[in-house]
This record gives structure tokens, C-alpha cells and sequence, in this order.
């Protein structure tokens, strides 16, 4: 089969509008390593690299979640249309692996789950300088002379009096385990903050000194207001001994005390990582990482739009074990993972999904489509891997 011919078959593929006949002739192709590979990076262009983009409408590439097909006669097609999404690599989370087959056209089918472990939300604890603790979610409204909030976001006021003031005080921002918040600082700073992290930060910042915050732990994202929107002052975060100083940019820090490691990605603009001594600048794209476990800084190249794509609402594993797809999950969907053998946590897999996904429509889509045997049991809220 020409070449030509077997792109059109993968568009058809991938826009599930492929027939028998012609998912035949597409496996037999496939089944070349060099078709595979060609067949891999086309599907890697043409979904991963979009998905990425800024206007990316992740619901023209989102699941449609497959149970396992009961009746025999359906079995044999689906376990074909699996091993040609194996052999591409995108194993999981878009929505095009499997399919319902009937008469000559494949259509979409969607689980009726009875238990529903829910996505993440919007909700927080503030904590104020005098102790007092405020939960902060969907249809409550609190506000003060300080700051406001509707429950899903808050917002800090910058008041002249207030910043000309030596005496500073500090709020905390603790985000649980299926929780997620935006926060903007009084001196415009934005911040979203991820499920299981905490945020301290000054209620008001000095006219004449650093604008500081610490991320005591978990995710945070932040786009820094500049430098010249506030009388010249420099911006600095500091986490875990490291400390990031900026002047006007936007940038990413994951530091999750099971990680065993700080992660800065830079998305906009230029950071002086430091820490111990050791100090590097990043550039967009780059990405520092100190290791709790050894001295120095190591800087990689990454794509900053995957490293962000939470933010926008969407989860992006590209060639991500199972083990570290399972620890991002658990934080967002507040569930715990046990896996039975150390075997199952280096399965890799590919896919992008957006938080709002059930998490049962995700794990059985990464049992339908997984090359190696994997199955999940379900008891409330923890997840055996088998």
C-alpha cells in the first residue's frame, strides 16, 4: 500500500470514521516497523503537538471511554483496532482507541459507571494572621477591606496605606487533595495553585522591599506582575530552600514532598534559580530540577505547554510511567493507588484528558488499551493495580 494511501487511512483512524475493510489494510501496513514508526509520528503530529496549542479545543480530541466488549463477535475487531494504538503509542486518555463496531462504521460508546469518584474542584482553606480559617468554595462569598472572593477565586486589594505600613502580615492558601484555586496577590501577581498545596504570602506587599512568597508545598503557577507596575520592586518565591527571583514572568514550580524533587519551568520571560550555593538562569522552555537527594541544579529542555496544561484544564502524559500517571491522578481525584507488583508502575503510556473526565471512564480506558494485562479494583477510594 502507498504511503499516501496510509495517511488516509489514519485520518479515517483517527476521526473514527474508518471501515472494515479498510482497518484491515491498515493493520497489515502497520505491521512493518517503518509504517509503524511513520504511523507513530503521525498520530503524535497531528494530536499530541495540537493538542498542545493555545486554542486547542480538547473536546475534539477527548475520550469517549470503551468497556471491555462482552459479546464474542465484537472481540476479535476491538482486540485489531487496540494493537493499532499500541503500535502508535497513544495508549491511553484521547478518546479514539475503542470502539462499538457495527454493520461497516465504528461509533462511540460510553460507560454507565454505578460508583462515581469525582473530579477535583474549586475549594480551599484561607488562613488569616490571626489563625482564624475560612473555606473558601463554590457559592460562598467572604470578604474583607483586604481582599474578596467569590468562592472559586480570590483576590487581594492594593492599598496605598497599607503598603507604606513596616509591619507585614501573612495568609496562607492551603489547597486539599481534589481541590485546585486561583489566587491574585495585592500587587496583581496571579497564582493558580494546584490539588494538595500550600501558599504563604504577604497580605500587602512594602513599596521598597522584594515582593516574597513561599510555596510551602504542592504545584503552583504563577504569571509575576512587573517589576515597573510596582514602584521597581523585584518578585521571588522561595520553596524548600530554593529561592526563584524574577522580574515580570510566568513560570511553573511542582514540589510535592513525594516527588523528592523541586521542578521550575520557565513559560515566559527569564528566572535566577538558586539554591545552596548553586544558582542557574533558565530561559523559556527550560526546565531546572534539584534533587532533595544531591547537590547541583540540572537544567533540561521541555515543552512549557505540557508542563502548564493543568492549568488550562487538561492533563498531557506523553510517554509518562504509570506510576507517576496514577501519583497526578490521585491528587486530583483524592484517591490512593496500590500497585501489586513494581512491574506495573514503568508501563508507559501517551495520551491527553481534561480534568473533568471521570476517573472510572480513565481506568478502564487504560485497561482496554494497555499492550500488557492491567486491571484496576476499585474499593471506595483506593485503587488496587493488578
Amino acid at each position: 500500500m502507498k504511503e499516501s494511501k496510509a495517511q488516509k487511512l489514519i485520518v479515517k483512524f483517527l476521526n473514527k470514521e474508518i471501515n472494515h475493510e479498510e482497518l484491515d489494510q491498515l493493520y497489515s501496513w502497520i505491521k512493518n516497523n517503518k509504517n509503524s514508526n511513520t504511523f507513530n509520528e503521525y498520530v503524535r503530529t497531528e494530536y499530541l503537538t495540537n493538542a498542545f496549542m493555545k486554542n486547542y479545543n480538547v473536546e475534539n480530541a477527548k475520550k469517549v471511554i470503551a468497556k471491555k466488549v462482552e459479546r464474542q463477535k465484537r472481540k476479535k475487531r476491538i482486540q485489531l483496532f487496540k494493537k493499532l494504538a499500541v503500535a502508535a503509542s497513544v495508549l491511553i486518555l484521547f478518546g479514539i482507541i475503542t470502539f462499538n463496531i457495527q454493520s461497516n462504521n465504528i461509533e462511540t460508546e460510553v460507560v454507565d459507571y454505578k460508583i462515581q469518584i469525582e473530579s477535583g474542584s474549586n475549594k480551599a482553606i484561607l488562613t488569616l494572621d490571626n489563625g482564624n480559617e475560612i473555606t473558601l468554595e463554590k457559592g460562598k462569598k467572604y470578604a474583607t477591606d483586604k481582599l474578596t472572593s467569590n468562592g472559586e477565586k480570590l483576590v487581594y486589594k492594593n492599598t496605598e496605606k497599607a503598603s507604606k505600613l513596616n509591619t507585614k502580615t501573612y495568609n496562607y492558601l492551603t489547597v486539599p487533595r481534589g481541590g485546585q484555586f486561583f489566587i491574585q496577590l495585592s500587587d496583581r501577581t496571579k497564582v493558580w495553585l494546584n490539588s494538595d498545596s500550600k501558599l504563604k504570602f504577604p497580605t500587602v506587599f512594602s513599596k521598597d522591599e522584594t515582593r516574597k512568597i513561599e510555596l510551602v508545598y504542592g504545584e503552583a503557577y504563577l504569571e509575576v506582575s512587573p517589576s515597573s507596575d510596582n514602584n521597581d520592586t523585584s518578585f521571588s518565591l522561595i520553596c524548600d530552600g530554593q529561592e526563584i527571583s524574577v522580574i515580570g514572568t510566568h513560570f511553573n514550580i511542582r514540589a510535592y514532598s513525594d516527588d523528592h524533587e523541586i521542578a521550575t519551568t520557565l513559560i515566559e520571560g527569564k528566572v535566577l534559580v538558586k539554591k545552596d550555593g548553586f544558582e542557574e538562569i533558565l530561559n523559556p522552555n527550560q526546565q531546572s530540577i534539584i534533587n532533595n537527594e544531591s547537590n547541583g541544579i540540572k537544567v533540561i529542555a521541555v515543552d512549557g505547554s505540557q508542563e502548564i496544561s493543568w492549568v488550562k484544564g487538561v492533563f498531557t502524559f506523553n510517554e509518562k510511567s504509570l506510576v507517576e500517571i496514577m501519583k497526578i491522578l490521585s491528587r486530583w481525584y483524592d484517591v490512593e493507588v496500590i500497585f501489586e507488583s513494581a512491574e506495573l508502575k514503568n508501563y508507559v503510556f501517551t495520551g491527553v484528558l481534561e480534568r473533568t473526565d471521570s476517573f472510572l471512564g480513565i481506568i478502564k480506558l487504560i485497561e482496554a488499551t494497555s499492550e500488557n494485562e492491567v486491571t484496576f479494583e476499585v474499593n471506595n477510594k483506593t485503587i488496587t493495580i493488578k
